[in-house]
């Protein structure tokens, strides 16, 4: 294969949020560094296309925010709407863009940085020196190709066969599932503004959402956390859930919902994905390669929000890697810098595993929208966890819901 890269010093697998973030920083410090993706850019990507604040930094460390803010729709709040039709607006720095714009200005910004760059490429195995893996065999073309390189960064996504190829997967079945379709609605697009997150009996297990998105086109779906129960070997089978069928109560018990998919144009497919939420389900690492984004569980139990901390993770392998001689560091030195790095963040994603039990107990989120509507202190600490000063399993314990019923908190 003439012209093709055979030898790099970081090959990066999945040029998503994570991967491309991981290849950009690298690229920056002027390793030598090979990011290549399953597809052609731009291409589709199953999101909900929120970008919530930690997102939005992330974007800023990137050097991409003004140009991601300036093709987004940004958005004021996030509602917050119960079973019981109770509503509050949570104000916050948000925005909405479809992931085929984000992930190609990310894409390209790695580009832009000096890593090299091969699409399509679909990763098949590591290749291995022993335990050790010091590159991967790619599909190209139709051909095998092998690629060496001095350390593999998997960003592979939320799908299990890299990491079971990899030797990296601890449960095979996802975390959950979520499904979504974009839609065209000119004159809805006139008068809902917020991105709308909605709990109801007939959603129980996970939730609804309506994200206004730029040109009048709103994201809108649903997702369901714990959609499949695993054994002991990470096998495991999926609850009894038809996705679709929520999707379908979501558009009869939401009166929006039912508005936009009965008078607008949806624009493309209607497409599921899964989700590896939590940091659970995988090994972080092994000699000479690293897990990062939805490979690792970057998304967060509870919100299903994974743009933000998939970024973070990429970033945070780019920096265990970095090196000025990179051949001086040892592999028990980066691993143990990036596992400690992911250590540090994992009881943030446990408290949000607490706080799913919103989605298993819609009552709950009356209670809270409840309380909200009358406490500018509740309101506050909900705004505190969209900008992450607050957490919501604090919030959601036992002793935070005992002050919820305590009218003068």
């Amino acid at each position: 294969m003439e012209n093709i890269p055979q030898t790099c010093e970081v090959l990066v697998v999945g040029a998503g949020p994570a991967g491309s973030a991981c290849a950009q920083i690298l690229a920056r410090t002027g390793l030598d560094v090979l990011l290549v993706d399953e597809h052609d850019f731009p291409r589709d990507k199953v999101c909900g296309d929120g970008l919530i604040p930690d997102a939005l930094a992330a974007l800023r460390r990137l050097g991409v925010y003004e140009e991601v803010l300036a093709r987004a729709q940004r958005v004021s709040h996030v509602a917050c709407i119960g079973s019981r039709g109770g509503r509050v607006d949570v104000p916050g720095t948000l925005a909405v863009l479809p992931r085929r714009e984000l992930d190609m200005i990310l894409c390209t910004a790695a580009r832009r940085a000096g890593a090299r760059w091969l699409a399509p490429a679909r990763f098949e195995a590591p290749l291995l020196d022993g335990e050790r893996v010091v590159g991967a065999r790619l599909q190209v073309g139709g051909q095998a190709l092998e690629v060496s390189a001095r350390w593999v960064v998997l960003a592979t996504g939320a799908r299990a066969q890299a990491l079971i190829a990899s030797g990296l997967c601890e449960r095979h079945t996802p975390s959950g599932v979520a499904l979504r379709a974009h839609v065209r609605h000119a004159s809805l697009a006139q008068r809902l503004h917020a991105m709308e997150v909605v709990w109801h009996r007939r959603l129980r297990g996970g939730y609804g959402w309506i994200f206004p998105g730029p040109d009048g086109v709103f994201n809108i779906g649903t997702g369901l956390l714990g959609s499949h129960q695993a054994d002991a070997q990470g096998h495991g089978h999926k609850q009894p859930m038809n996705l679709r069928r929520l999707f379908d109560d979501f558009c009869e018990v939401y009166a929006p919902a039912r508005e936009l998919m009965a008078g607008g144009q949806i624009v493309g497919d209607i497409k599921g994905a899964p989700l590896r939420c939590s940091l659970t389900g995988a090994r972080w690492s092994r000699p000479g390669m690293l897990a990062c984004g939805e490979a690792a569980g970057s998304t967060y139990a509870f919100t299903g929000e994974g743009i933000g901390k998939a970024m973070e993770t990429g970033l945070l392998a780019a920096q265990a890697l970095q090196s000025q001689q990179p051949e001086s560091l040892t592999d028990a030195q980066v691993r143990q810098r990036y596992e400690e790095s992911l250590r540090a963040l994992h009881p943030r994603f446990a408290l949000y595993e607490k706080a799913n039990r919103v989605n298993n107990y819609p009552w709950l989120a009356d209670l809270v929208i409840w309380r909200a509507q009358r406490s500018p202190a509740i309101l506050k600490r909900l705004s505190g966890v969209l900008e992450e000063r607050t957490n919501p399993g604090h919030l959601l314990s036992v002793r935070g819901l005992m002050k919820l019923l305590v009218a003068s908190q």
